[in-house]
């Protein structure tokens, strides 16, 4: 019976040199962690702009009406999505995905570029960002390549991310390229501008084009014709220097 204190002191000696070693929960330790995880991913995302873009191969046709139904709840609106323009992907902490998206808004053709974030493993989507970056005049792509009528006549303003005039722009850039004798790759950064003619079954196309090579910018003004048959050439091209 005498060693029973012994061993009563004992026991309360090692517990006590346990909770030594257990740390308290601190609600501001976790709201401090969460807080940086959240600037972690934000960082990523940040770090996701700077390269890295490639085609897409999710399911697109997903991510779009995803990307306009987020849209629409938060903005309390009625986009309906028509087609992807254009669809590219960043690894990042899982996926961002750049997305160029024609949509009708009252009746008006508009585009937007979407960013979804996504990270299958976790079953996350994210709109990132949502913007309009131009809208549809009358005369669309379904103009270029049929025959003119009374309703389009003479040089018309079009919209620089309808797919024709991103082929078009596309064209120039890989004829500069074959025509020059750098080494240095050319690469499309912005059609500032572009207007289209439709010539009987053919079209024309002015544009304004932002090019890349190496870390030198230049600006080239381009005539692009695109032919009955869907081909373009490149027609006119010169150094703007503005």
């Amino acid at each position: 019976m005498r060693a029973l204190p012994s061993i009563i002191f004992l026991f309360a000696a090692r517990l006590l040199l346990l909770s030594s070693f257990v740390v308290p929960f601190n609600p501001e330790h976790k709201a401090r962690f969460c807080a940086q995880q959240q600037h972690n991913d934000d960082q990523i995302i940040q770090m996701a702009t700077l390269g890295g873009l490639r085609d897409s191969n999710a399911d697109i046709d997903s991510l779009a009406r995803f990307a306009v139904d987020q849209h629409n709840t938060k903005e309390n609106a009625l986009l309906e999505l028509v087609r992807v323009v254009k669809a590219q992907e960043q690894v990042v902490a899982g996926t961002l995905h750049h997305l160029t998206l024609e949509v009708i808004d009252a009746g008006k053709k508009k585009f937007y570029e979407a960013k979804v974030w996504v990270k299958p493993w976790m079953n996350f989507r994210e709109l990132q960002e949502f913007k309009h970056v131009g809208d549809g005049p009358s005369f669309t792509s379904a103009d270029l390549g049929c025959k003119r009528d009374e309703r389009v006549s003479g040089w018309q303003s079009v919209p620089v991310h309808d797919p024709v005039v991103q082929d078009a722009a596309h064209h120039a850039v890989k004829t500069i390229q074959e025509r020059s004798n750098s080494l240095l790759p050319y690469e499309l950064s912005e059609i500032v501008h572009a207007n289209a003619e439709v010539v009987e079954t053919s079209a024309k196309f002015d544009m304004l084009l932002k090019v890349k090579r190496g870390g030198k910018e230049e600006k080239f003004k381009v005539e692009v014709h695109r032919n009955g048959e869907g081909g373009f050439q490149l027609n006119k091209m010169e150094v703007d220097r503005s």
